[in-house]
């Protein structure tokens, strides 16, 4: 809008889906709940960070390391990078006016993915399943101001095996 973008991505079923794959779904969205919380003035990149680590693997998922949150404004990926790994305290520090894209990637096994030969395909290595889902989050004074969302501006729902 007005030369600005924004990023997001959603995890969506295609069928059934079996218990293990909402789970995964649920915890993958908590964390990006929890990560967001994190996105205030005076906290660092590592914070937001810890925060999907730290629930993803309370629950013994894994979180990709290969792909990563980063900043956005006018050019898709901006600096900084915003991975869903770090520690407390750590990284560039968080000031009202940045805008980033959080998105976590979450996996029931391994944390390592390959691309494939058409260079968009992107696989778990262990080929378990991963969820992934993006905010782009301004940064405010009054807290962080989440700028996507579904298209009816709440979280996607897991009843009845629909998202």
């Amino acid at each position: 809008v007005d030369g600005w973008v924004g990023d997001n991505a959603w995890t969506f079923f295609v069928g059934t889906p079996t218990p293990e794959a909402k789970a995964l779904c649920e915890v993958t969205r908590d964390c990006l709940k929890a990560a967001i919380e994190q996105a205030v003035p005076g906290n660092h990149i590592g914070d937001v960070g810890y925060a999907v680590q730290s629930l993803a693997e309370s629950h013994g998922y894994g979180v990709l390391r290969d792909y990563v949150g980063h900043g956005i404004g006018r050019v898709m990926h901006e600096d900084p990078n915003v991975p869903n790994y770090g520690k407390k305290g750590r990284g560039v520090r968080l000031q009202a006016g940045m805008v980033i894209a959080i998105e976590p990637m979450v996996t029931m096994g391994s944390n390592h993915v390959s691309t494939g030969s058409d260079g968009w395909i992107v696989t778990t290595n262990d080929h378990l399943p991963a969820a992934h889902y993006e905010n782009t989050v301004a940064i405010t004074d009054d807290g962080p101001v989440i700028l996507t969302t579904d298209a009816q501006g709440a979280w996607c729902s897991l009843q009845g095996g629909e998202m």
